[in-house]
């Protein structure tokens, strides 16, 4: 590549911090939805400040740079928002959705005052806060559309259990959004999310309450490795949990203990790329590049990622029989194990 070429694409790099930041205010704002909801009638910066209860002045700037970044068409003084542009940053119902992963990128970023000195001494930031979870479970709603879309696809036997009901547990579950898109697919089933975060364990219990699935969901504040159930669930599941967990070994270890007679223990993760033999790493790719820089994130919060054979060597060393492992067309990976009847 030349200098000229280099510097293009290094540019173009620069460029893309600020429009991280131009999607995140447009979606905590709800700059995107309310130009969304407008069609193709648009709407002006001084109409869109009025709506989103916001200054007008940064506004407009606002306005000129998501332009600038071809994120809006501004014609006549007026925005407009693609469909494409609305589907990627605004629909979390399919695997495509990214608003998620803006939101959690630029929040992760606000906690870097201390990355230079993490690299210098490892010492890892002490505790992460509770926006950073908010914005965890933004970027894992595309898991949940991953899961229905392309997980249940390649596992139509769980599909079909979950359809006669069941016992479910949710592990790390979270905010609880996908115990609520499972109670609300699979009626016949009744569920338990366990969570050891504060915050997320009461906006878990709120969600449920204000869905009406109380009398089917129950939510517990408890640690994953001190969970006692035994046998109990037709399906316990770990969604991007796993390689978050304080001790995931021990987590596995009473995840599976969980898991009845005849049932499943489900693992979907985004597995880091792996060096082939003693060689070089794979070539660059955008997928590589996002794993890789979010690997960072997580070894400053003092957890880790895990290749395709770190999964096993985890699953190993919990006691587990070795796991199937699905990859899925959106790149995330499925790994089951199945208790005998």
């Amino acid at each position: 590549m030349s200098r000229n070429d280099r510097f293009e694409e290094l540019a173009a790099s620069v460029g893309g911090f600020y429009r991280s930041w131009v999607i995140y205010l447009g979606l905590e704002l709800g700059f995107f939805a309310r130009i969304a909801e407008q069609d193709r009638a648009g709407i002006s910066a001084a109409e869109l400040a009025t709506a989103a209860a916001c200054q007008p002045e940064p506004v407009a700037d606002w306005l000129r740079a998501a332009h600038a970044g071809d994120l809006v068409d501004l014609d006549g003084g007026r925005a407009r928002l693609a469909p494409d542009v609305a589907s990627v940053l605004l629909d979390d119902t399919h695997p495509e959705y990214l608003g998620g992963q803006f939101v959690v990128a630029v929040v992760s970023s606000l906690d870097y005052a201390g990355m230079v000195e993490f690299f210098r001494t490892g010492r890892t930031i002490a505790e992460r806060p509770p926006r950073f979870h908010r914005a965890i479970e933004a970027v894992t709603v595309q898991d949940i559309a991953v899961f229905f879309q392309e997980g249940l696809a390649e596992l139509p036997d769980l599909a079909a259990d979950l359809t006669r009901g069941g016992r479910v547990l949710d592990v790390a579950c979270g905010g609880g959004k996908w115990l609520i898109s499972i109670a609300r697919r699979f009626p016949e089933t009744s569920l338990v999310g366990v969570e050891f975060e504060p915050d997320s364990v009461e906006r878990a219990i709120r969600r449920v309450s204000e869905a009406g699935l109380g009398d089917r969901i129950r939510v517990e504040a408890q640690q994953i490795p001190a969970m006692s159930y035994r046998e109990e669930f037709d399906l316990v599941y770990l969604q991007d949990a796993l390689h978050e967990l304080p001790d995931p070994v021990a987590s596995l270890t009473a995840s599976w203990a969980a898991v009845a007679p005849g049932g499943r223990l489900v693992v979907l993760e985004w597995c880091l790329p792996a060096a082939t033999g003693e060689g070089p790493p794979e070539e660059p790719t955008l997928q590589a590049e996002l794993l890789w820089g979010i690997q960072l994130d997580e070894r400053y919060q003092g957890t880790t990622m895990y290749t395709h054979d770190g999964y096993d060597d985890l699953f190993a060393a919990a006691g587990l029989p070795g796991p199937t492992a699905v990859d899925l067309l959106s790149g995330a990976t499925i790994f089951m194990v199945r208790r005998p009847a």
